[in-house]
């Protein structure tokens, strides 16, 4: 058989029986006058599927865009990209100039009806709001949607020019490459008093690393609570101080950062180390001292709220900035901070990641170590969402005084707080009851806490200013008052103040009735009482634990292989959420 440029080339050849060419023909034909038959692929080896509609996307769906009819639920909120957020109401036929056709209905604000193509289902996209049963639907005919969209795209342009130019700065610019102290690095970690968890060891291993390379750190370090995080800030803060750098220490709240403060001196101890602390705690006098202290470089380790990102705090050689749960701050706050990551080293510390900070650790703008192995010994805490009964209360309490443990009593109602605490009382006369509260006077509430601390009473009733970083071993029952008030999030940190230890740890959710609850909240109960397990932090998100586990895998898969493997696993998760 032979082969031809063309077929008319087959027919000018009158010798030519058989012939095969390519040409642009789905099906055959018969040349009578010709004595030619031309004979298809088709008619070979039958119809060809048909590749071009799988590789072909419409240009305009965007991620969150509905590409089948299925996927949409009847009475869920969507997102038109020209006329913005309102409410599916299903499929109606309407006949237009005789030819009847299938739009979908969407209602807005005021009553107002949009119907929609079904050819155009790629200009609805789903609503990604928290509470999809009252999403604000917008008003037909208004500039509010065109408005709320410029603002947002100016928002990304800005947000994208920021990073981009910070991190432009960091690539362009060499950092501090830190000393590795060798025998005196290796004496202070033999000081931590538990053995490192495999994750824990990898993350401290990465951040020394980090801090020895030139390329200033942005590292952030994920793990629930309890997990070990701020040995890891202790070991960079050495590595630090070694080299004669200074170190930022940044927390949400007071308390927290008296529990650094502390934590970090007993852990230093035995270095030269000079640690200050500034937060609303300290005199005028202890925090002008500080100040100097800072200044001068006297100030090896500064532990502080807020008041760190005032005008007035001049470090003298900055190397080293550690932000405890970087998503609690403000906009202003975090501005400040974000002026900093070119010049110095960066690590953040969070139990609770949000998918924007994942996002970024992903993109390669931050690198990412996860701490998901629990400490030795460490048991899950056994968590109960309870209708409030004065029995039930009264057995919680008592089987942890008994056992001389301690007690948290979450009450987030200062007004009301006082009463609770003599209800209590009275409701268990063995206990002894302490009150704490943010409105209290700097002096008293620290000595409250530490009296707590030091057992000097076994049961505290307080607001929700426990919520970060407290760690009191021996508090193993936490009893939180109308749970259903609180965000999924700020019940598992809650619940992360107790089981601390080796021993059994208990939290108890405590609800009106049923009746008095929403469907949101009951969700949330839900949720909380099933992620009773260690590190459940990520599982209450399943979208945010796929994507850190994922996380984890691409850290850990070298080979490029794996690495698109890895790629493509997180792609769908992300899409699927």
């Amino acid at each position: 058989m032979q082969g031809f440029e063309n077929w008319q080339d087959f027919l000018a050849n009158e010798s030519a029986t058989l012939g095969i060419t390519i040409a642009s023909m789905e099906q055959g034909l018969v040349l009578p006058e010709h004595n030619v038959a031309l004979i298809t692929e088709t008619a070979l080896f039958g119809e060809r599927v048909l590749q071009r509609r799988r590789r072909e996307k419409p240009t305009e769906i965007n991620d969150d865009g509905y590409r089948d009819l299925s996927e949409l639920r009847t009475g869920a909120p969507v997102v038109h990209i020209d006329h913005g957020v309102g409410r599916y109401l299903g499929l109606e036929t309407i006949t237009v100039e005789a030819e009847a056709s299938e739009f979908l209905m969407l209602e807005y604000a005021g009553g107002s009806k949009l119907y929609v193509p079904v050819s155009s289902l790629h200009l609805i996209s789903r609503y990604a709001g928290a509470d999809a049963e009252h999403a604000p639907l917008h008003k037909l005919g208004t500039e509010r949607w065109s408005t709320a969209k410029q603002k947002a795209l100016e928002k990304i342009r800005d947000t994208a020019a920021e990073l981009l130019d910070v991190y432009a700065r960091r690539e362009a610019r060499k950092g501090f490459a830190f000393e590795d102290p060798k025998e005196a690095y290796r004496a202070f970690a033999a000081g931590f008093p538990f053995e490192e968890t495999p994750d824990q060891q990898i993350a401290i291993e990465a951040v020394f690393e980090d801090m020895t390379n030139e390329k200033p750190m942005d590292r952030l370090v994920c793990g629930d609570v309890g997990f070990g995080k701020t040995e890891v800030a202790m070991r960079a803060a050495f590595l630090a101080t070694w080299s004669g750098k200074q170190v930022a220490v940044l927390v949400p709240t007071t308390l927290l950062a008296q529990q650094h403060y502390e934590s970090f001196r007993d852990r230093f101890s035995e270095t030269p180390v000079n640690i200050e602390l500034l937060s609303r705690f300290r005199s005028t006098s202890q925090t002008n001292k500080a100040l100097e202290a800072i200044e001068s470089g006297k100030a090896d380790i500064v532990i502080g709220t807020h008041k760190l990102l005032q005008g007035d705090i001049r470090f003298k050689n900055l190397g080293l900035v550690i932000i405890d749960e970087e998503h609690r701050f403000g906009v202003g706050q975090k501005e400040k901070l974000k002026a900093l990551r070119a010049e110095v080293d960066m690590l953040n510390l969070t139990a609770t990641p949000i998918p924007r900070t994942l996002n970024m650790a992903m993109g390669h703008l931050r690198d990412l170590s996860i701490i998901a192995t629990p400490p030795a010994r460490r048991l899950s805490v056994k968590t109960f969402v309870r209708q409030r009964d004065d029995a039930m209360v009264k057995e919680a309490v008592l089987r942890e005084v008994l056992r001389g443990g301690q007690v948290y009593v979450l009450h987030n109602d200062v007004a009301s707080i006082e009463k609770t605490a003599e209800d209590l009382r009275r409701l268990v006369p063995e206990a002894r009851v302490g009150v704490a509260h943010g409105q209290m006077r700097e002096r008293q509430l620290e000595q409250i806490m530490s009296d707590f601390y030091h057992k000097r009473f076994n049961v505290l009733v307080c607001t929700t200013i426990i919520e970060t970083g407290i760690d009191i071993p021996s508090a193993n029952t936490i009893i939180i008052e109308r749970a259903d008030k609180f965000g999924l999030a700020q019940l598992h940190q809650l619940r992360g103040r107790v089981g601390r230890s080796h021993h059994q740890a208990y939290a108890y959710l405590l609800t009106p009735p049923p009746k008095a609850i929403s469907a949101d909240a009951k969700k949330r109960l839900e949720a909380i009482a099933e992620a009773q397990d260690l590190g459940a932090g990520f599982m209450l998100a399943p979208t945010t634990w796929r994507f850190v586990a994922l996380a984890n895998c691409w850290a850990m898969n070298k080979a490029a292989k794996s690495r698109a493997l890895v790629l493509l696993c997180i792609c769908s998760c992300w899409t699927k959420r």
